[in-house]
Parts: structure tokens; C-alpha cells; sequence
């Protein structure tokens, strides 16, 4: 039995490689299936964010290189490539790794609290695919507990440190009064929600939020007084906004050269500021060209993120200690139901012994023969089937030389020391 966790992320790919490593939500049921039907992977689970894709797989033996084939063929990637910005983690490294990622300590924003939700629907999706089993679904409840102590316990994410927040944190160094500004918001999940909050609470003038469905797009707007449009109404907006932020699933570009270039010129050249959180990106990067915009990928944001980032260190050691904490806990339970089965089989064994000499001993009793001298041997017979199969096993191990064999039997049945020497 062996734990994989094997990814990349936004310490070990750039922006380019993780949009194409990236797994869509159309893709992922299929992805799960092939996975556990080309490698020797028996349970399995994805997590795809813009900072990360990983892969979180249970196998009898450890087993990679097949897994980063699949990998990079499902990608279509040349396998060397994918393997100089790959990690994987075996065992307990694989376990302290799943829960560090859910506290969010291997986080672009330490402590950043969207990376959970982010891994239990991760998790959900798995299961409802019936790529998690047993085991791997134990070790992500764990990974949610500790995750939830780091939480209650360190002051780990008190403050409010996300991309969202970075952007936001940006925009209002760029435009010192963003009651003058509007912002325009690509996208209606999570992340665009954050970053809709935050805008709010800094008492912008106006938010515009376009999604692919205007119900998604109007429900959000409905919380901060925002109004709502539809992807294809964005030239039209381009114009009004000072803020461009855009976190989508589109698996294409949103935003092109020259879509904004026209918006330059009905704002007069009027500065622009954009941020694409999204992997893959919703902005071309060719936008970035222009004179009078501003625009940031999330690997820009690494400054912005320190800053905010000091408050956050102190917690982070206590938060690590909690996740070794978890991680060991963990795999001492997992050890332990390790030898369920084999206790289960041993008491199964002794349950059948035991009644073939009782129904014996009831034989003789119905039959008139003495009560004690029947108890006696019922004593007798058990003894002897019980202790047979060791006694045959313990005498092949010392005819082997295999003495560690005899002391661990010795500290199994918890012999004195003097005991077995009698």
C-alpha cells in the first residue's frame, strides 16, 4: 500500500506550463477513469487550481513513471519536460503534503482559505467518479480535520490574505481613490466573489460583473450592488472600466489585443489596470504590450502577496507543527487497521477451534462420560490447537536463522524474558 501525491505548481511551473497541465471540470471524470485504468493506481483524486494541478493516487506499490506518462500524454506534453518541473511525495511525505496544501501552507498566499474548498470538491468529484476507496478517502478526512485545526487553533488566517485580496491590494496603489474607479469582473466564482468583497469594502464607485450565464453573473451583483452582462457584452463595458479583473474556466482567451486596444481609444488612453487569475489565462498576453495597461498574471502578485504575507509567518510554524502532528496521527491509525484484517482472520481461526472442541466436549458429556475429566480435555485440545500453527512457524523461523522472528513473536505474546527460557 503506498500514498502518491505528484504535481506541479506555481514554485516549480511558470503560468505558461500550469494552463496546460490544467484539468477543465469537463474533463476530470474521464481523466479519474483513465488514470485508474492505465496505471497501477487503485484509488485516485485531482486538484486543478491556477496555482497547481496534483495528483493524489493509492497503490499496492509506488509506481510513477507510468502515472507521468498518462500525464503527459493526457496533456500532451513531451514527458521530459513535465518531469523538470514535477514533485512527487511517497508515504508519510505524501500524507504531510496533502495537509500542508489544505492549510494552506504550500499556498502562493500562505494561509489562503479557498484551497480547502478547493480540495473537497476535489474529493467530491472522486467520489462521485468512484475513484476513492477506502484509503483514500480516510486520508482526506484527515487532511480536512487538520486543516480545520490549523484554522481554530493559529491565527494562520485572520487577516484577509488571498489573489483576491493581492489584486485588490494592487489596484488600490494604482488608483489611490477607488470611489472614483469601476471595475469589471470576468468570471462569477469563488475567486471573482472574493475579489467583488474586497472592491466593495474599499467603497469602489461601481462593479460590473460578465459570466457566461447572466444568472450566475446577476446573483453575484445582487450581493454588492453590482450590475450584471454577458461574456459577449464586454467590448461595450471595456470602455467604463479602470479595473479589469478575470478568473475563469475558459480553456480560451477572453480578452484580446484588440478588443482592449479599441477600448484605449474611447477612453483616451486612460490608464488600465488588469489582473488574469486565471490558468489558462482569460487575458492575451499580448495585451500587456500596450502602453497605458497594466496587466498582472498571478505570478505577478508574489510581491503584493509578501507584503501582506508578515502577519502570517508567526502562525505558520505552530500551524506546521500541527500538521505533523496530523500526518503522524494519521498514519499510526493507518497502521493499526493494517492488522484488522489480520486479527479478524486469527480470531475467525480460533472462534472455529474452539467450538469443533466444545461440541466434542458435548459429545462426551451426553454420552455419560465424566464432566471433569471432560472439561480437562476440552482445556487440553484447545491448548494444543491453538499453539500448533506457531509452534510450527516459530521452530521453521529458528531452523532458518530467522531470530528477529523469535523476538517478535516473544514481544507478541508477551513473554517474560525468563518464560521462554523454561
Amino acid at each position: 500500500m503506498a500514498f502518491i501525491a505528484l504535481g506541479i505548481n506555481h514554485k516549480t511551473a511558470s503560468v505558461d506550463v500550469r494552463e496546460r497541465v490544467a484539468f477543465t471540470p469537463e474533463q476530470m471524470v474521464e481523466a479519474l477513469h483513465q488514470l485508474c485504468r492505465v496505471t497501477p493506481t487503485r484509488e485516485a483524486a485531482i486538484l486543478s487550481t491556477c496555482n497547481r494541478s496534483e495528483l493524489y493516487l493509492q497503490q499496492d506499490q509506488p509506481e510513477t513513471e507510468a502515472v507521468l506518462a498518462w500525464l503527459a500524454s493526457f496533456h500532451r506534453l513531451r514527458l521530459e519536460d513535465l518531469k523538470a518541473c514535477t514533485y512527487v511525495h511517497h508515504g508519510d511525505a505524501a500524507v504531510r503534503h496533502m495537509m500542508r496544501v489544505a492549510a494552506g501552507l504550500d499556498s502562493l498566499v500562505l494561509g489562503e482559505p479557498q484551497i480547502l474548498g478547493q480540495m473537497k470538491s476535489a474529493y467530491a468529484i472522486a467520489r462521485e467518479a468512484g475513484s476513492v476507496g477506502p484509503l483514500l478517502g480516510r486520508l482526506f478526512q484527515a487532511t480536512f480535520s487538520t486543516a480545520k485545526t490549523v484554522r481554530t487553533d493559529t491565527a494562520i488566517g485572520e487577516n484577509p490574505v488571498s489573489v483576491a485580496f493581492a489584486a485588490v491590494t494592487l489596484a488600490r496603489q494604482i488608483f489611490s481613490n477607488l470611489d472614483r474607479s469601476q471595475a469589471l469582473l470576468i468570471g462569477a466564482g469563488e475567486t471573482i466573489t472574493l475579489v467583488a468583497r474586497h472592491l466593495h469594502e474599499q467603497g469602489i464607485k461601481r462593479i460590473v460583473v460578465a459570466n457566461r450565464t447572466l444568472e450566475r453573473a446577476s446573483s453575484l451583483a445582487e450581493q454588492f450592488g453590482a450590475h450584471a452582462i454577458l461574456l459577449a457584452d464586454i467590448p461595450d463595458e471595456l470602455a467604463n472600466s479602470d479595473i479589469v479583473i478575470s478568473s475563469t474556466a475558459s480553456q480560451l482567451p477572453i480578452l484580446g489585443k484588440g478588443a482592449v486596444e479599441q477600448a484605449l481609444k474611447r477612453r483616451r488612453h486612460k490608464p488600465m489596470f488588469m489582473v488574469d487569475i486565471a490558468v489558462p489565462r482569460d487575458i492575451e498576453a499580448q495585451v500587456g504590450e500596450l502602453d497605458d495597461v497594466y496587466l498582472y498574471t498571478v505570478d505577478d502578485l508574489h510581491d503584493v502577496v509578501a507584503e501582506n504575507l508578515k502577519s502570517r509567518q508567526g502562525a505558520a510554524q505552530a500551524a506546521e507543527e500541527l500538521v505533523s502532528v496530523g500526518a503522524e496521527e494519521f498514519m499510526l491509525r493507518l497502521r493499526e487497521l493494517a492488522a484488522v484484517d489480520v486479527l479478524r482472520a486469527y480470531r475467525q481461526q480460533a472462534e472455529r477451534l474452539r467450538d469443533e472442541e466444545l461440541q466434542k466436549a458435548q459429545r462426551l458429556v451426553a454420552a455419560g462420560a465424566d464432566p471433569s475429566e471432560v472439561m480437562a480435555a476440552l482445556a487440553r485440545g484447545l491448548t494444543n490447537k491453538l499453539l500448533h500453527a506457531p509452534s510450527v512457524q516459530l521452530k521453521k523461523f529458528s531452523a532458518e536463522g530467522r531470530i528477529e522472528a523469535l523476538s517478535v513473536a516473544q514481544e507478541l505474546f508477551a513473554l517474560a524474558e525468563g518464560e521462554s527460557k523454561r
